[in-house]
């Protein structure tokens, strides 16, 4: 594509993933749309990352290094504090994009001059096996997706992008968050925009245990946060709050303090009268390994949503 075609911004945050950027950089660089600037922010890795980007000679890459760590919504930031494109993309140091993904996306922009997000399908590959995402339970789609994120996070960042101005207009990533950062991101952006969804898979995904998004305490502080931060907006839907907190109080169930888990489930039978929050208390008290047995005898026999 020419050089009238807008210019992206495509952001690498990383962190010691000095054996995997190379294939997040090169799935960039190989894009058939080819208007773009990259920039990699490393956050203060210790391993040889510096050494392997710098080895890489291109005139698009610019590469800004954190003396201390600051953690991925910081990353994130700082790349977009430095982007100059008219649209900016995210990129994990361990994935990889498909070759049309820019081309395919941009091409929405320029078609729907009222879209200012586009996101997309991608490929999760976790034990050697490959799952389109996102689910049919995660409620992908397109226009005022406000309600639809609210139910869980259809939009992952590697996947998105969006306009640069809107981007910085609402300040880029909560950094305060340990987790969920792209889910906060996207229900602020849908109460600005209107967003479209490309239903195939435009990115593969590696899940790798030692990844921030495998850590479950760090998962319940970030649910935690948002329905604080998004209380009225989870009031106005009790439904949808009441499964939120039914779902934390599985984490907390399995993970945390059992008192948390029943406190956890009672308030989401405030919200909506749910058989599977009034079982998940009763089995409080045999343990959640017994509560998830039953759960799955429940799930093949009854077609519940426990």
């Amino acid at each position: 594509m020419g050089e009238k075609t807008p210019m992206v911004s495509v952001i690498i945050p990383t962190f010691n993933r000095s054996h995997t950027i190379l294939r997040s950089i090169g799935s960039v660089l190989s894009q058939s749309y080819q208007n773009f600037e990259l920039i990699i922010v490393d956050d203060a890795s210790t391993d040889d990352t510096e050494f392997v980007v710098s080895g890489i000679v291109d005139d698009r890459i610019k590469y800004i290094r954190h003396e201390t760590n600051k953690g991925g919504s910081a990353a994130r930031n700082t790349g977009i504090s430095h982007s100059k494109g008219k649209y900016v993309a995210f990129q994990d140091s361990d994935d990889e994009w498909f070759y049309n993904k820019l081309e395919m996306q941009m091409a929405v922009f320029e078609s729907m001059p009222q879209i200012l997000a586009v996101y997309s399908g991608y490929l999760l590959e976790k034990d050697g096996e490959l799952k389109y995402m996102p689910t049919e339970q995660l409620y992908a789609g397109s226009g005022q997706i406000f309600t639809k994120l609210l139910r869980g996070n259809c939009v992952s960042t590697q996947t998105l992008i969006v306009n640069n101005d809107i981007l910085k207009k609402i300040g880029g990533f909560d950094e305060r968050l340990p987790r969920l950062q792209d889910w906060e991101l996207v229900l602020r952006l849908s109460k600005e925009v209107e967003f479209q969804f490309l239903d195939q898979p435009l990115v593969k995904v590696y899940y790798t245990p030692d990844s921030i998004t495998a850590n479950p305490y760090k998962l319940i502080i970030a649910t935690e946060y948002i329905l604080n931060k998004y209380a009225q907006d989870f009031n106005n839907h009790s439904a949808i709050k009441a499964n939120q907190l039914y779902m934390l109080g599985l984490k907390y169930f399995e993970f945390g303090p059992k008192n948390c888990a029943i406190k956890t489930f009672i308030n989401s039978l405030t919200c909506e009268i749910q058989p599977r929050s009034v079982l998940a208390i009763l089995c409080s008290l045999f343990g959640y390994s017994f509560f998830d047995r039953l759960r799955n005898i429940l799930k093949k026999n009854i077609n519940s949503n426990l």
